[in-house]
């Protein structure tokens, strides 16, 4: 069963590319957040997180800020 993933990132940073490419790779589906256009979505992600760095990946309610690959990974199942 897939789990539901959101990233909320921006259309700029190098990580974000980097994680969305990740997902890709793994057929991963996901729900890109544009937190630099979406001021609704760079409010979810500072409630979750307390924070405006980006990447923030949310899976299922996990929360990962940055591209924590092994983190991802373990998660996912993957």
């Amino acid at each position: 069963m897939a789990k539901t993933v959101k990233i909320y990132s921006t259309p700029t940073c190098p990580w974000c590319i980097r994680t969305k490419q990740f997902l890709k790779e793994n057929n991963i589906d996901f729900q890109n957040m544009d937190v630099s256009s979406d001021k609704q979505a760079a409010d979810e992600m500072m409630k979750k997180t307390g924070q405006m760095g980006v990447p923030v990946i949310d899976i299922e309610g996990e929360i990962i800020v940055g591209f924590d690959k092994e983190k991802i990974k373990q998660v996912l199942g993957i």
